[in-house]
């Protein structure tokens, strides 16, 4: 994939005989990356400046360092963390959230409903009782979910009344239930019951709704699913430490000194920046601007020495090579034997913000195959 990414930004950049053929070569590059990230068209950018939810952002930053290139592959469940903010902008307890964007490939692995406890007034603090009982419940029928029939308990838990903060309840059936029927999604419902299982009917426990409140305390879904695209198999890694500075993207055709050079020098690492503003991305993009993807050059000469980390195939093929025992083997190639993989944030068509994981984006070594 990583030799396949490399190609098409130099494809993209490369001058061309006419202005023409210039921009149908770039469109049709930028269309095979796109590809690589999984898409078909790039998300519009929002239709006015929009703040990421800061759990998104947190967890980018705990899965990525500032490139976007991964810290520890085994942090994040799955491949994609998709966020979904409450449509119903409702006083009451009742929560619906859109998930037509859901690919029908992924596996949901996760969903979790955030809810922020504000702070109880002073006059609305309970004397007597410190907790109360938090019901999340998935809605069977629309207009009568009061009905024994007409909701399914998903997640129950006592919560203190005396703190403020992020809840977070479990509710993965429910959203798998709705993926696979896209109709039967009829929201969530919750409720609070006091001791002994009356409802709460004073305001001592509140969470934040859709109305009335900052965008970054809304109610929202998080799911962690996986869609099932995978790396090549070369051993992949978390990246030791940050990137070297950005350097200009390779460009196709090199002067004849130049590959002479190439020849010369032995096979290793160099930089190669990838910028999501340059290529025209940077409106739907939240994090990173752009990475590092680092591509092999160099020669691999007979005898090949431990630095250059050959394989026994490559050992076989210079040796054969070197003695022209047989006939077209050429001496084996720089290439990348470690391979890393990156995280975008970005907003989706519907505005909701996605964290996904691209296996084999970066270069971590280069070796002789």
């Amino acid at each position: 994939m990583l030799g396949t990414v490399l190609l098409l930004l130099a494809l993209a950049k490369t001058a061309c005989p006419s202005p023409a053929s210039a921009a149908s070569r770039r469109a049709e590059a930028l269309k095979k990356l796109l590809e690589v990230f999984g898409m078909e068209d790039p998300p519009a950018p929002p239709t006015h400046f929009k703040q990421p939810p800061q759990y998104m952002v947190d967890l980018f930053n705990t899965v990525a360092n500032a490139d976007g290139v991964t810290k520890n592959p085994d942090i994040l469940e799955g491949n994609t963390v998709r966020s979904f903010l409450d449509k119903t902008h409702s006083e009451e307890m009742r929560f619906l959230f859109v998930l037509s964007s859901v690919a029908k490939n992924e596996k949901i692995l996760t969903a979790e409903l955030h809810l922020f406890r504000l702070w109880p007034r002073v006059t609305d603090r309970p004397k007597r009782h410190h907790f109360c009982q938090v019901n999340v419940y998935q809605v069977l029928e629309k207009d009568k979910p009061d009905t024994p029939g007409g909701k399914k308990l998903l997640a129950a838990r006592l919560v203190s009344l005396q703190t403020s903060g992020w809840e977070v309840f479990a509710i993965t059936p429910a959203v798998r239930d709705w993926t696979e029927d896209e109709s039967s999604n009829q929201g969530l419902l919750v409720t609070v019951q006091g001791p002994g299982g009356s409802p709460l009917n004073s305001p001592a426990l509140q969470f934040a709704s859709g109305r009335g409140h900052h965008e970054s305390k809304k109610p929202m879904l998080v799911l962690f699913t996986d869609d099932g695209r995978r790396g090549a198999s070369l051993p992949t890694a978390g990246f030791p430490g940050g990137l070297p500075a950005k350097m200009p993207v390779a460009k196709l055709g090199r002067s004849r000194s130049t590959r002479s050079l190439d020849r010369i020098q032995p096979c290793q690492r160099h930089p190669l920046s990838v910028d999501f503003e340059e290529i025209g991305w940077s409106g739907w993009i939240i994090s990173p601007r752009g990475y590092n993807a680092f591509h092999c050059k160099g020669s691999c000469p007979f005898p090949l020495g431990e630095n250059m980390r050959p394989t026994n195939h490559a050992t076989v093929q210079s040796i054969i090579n070197a003695l022209k025992l047989s006939e077209g083997v050429s001496t084996p190639c720089c290439v990348p034997d470690k391979l890393y993989s990156i995280n975008l944030l970005y907003f989706d068509d519907d505005e909701n913000v996605v964290l996904k994981q691209y296996d084999d984006m970066v270069a971590g070594s280069c070796g002789c195959h």
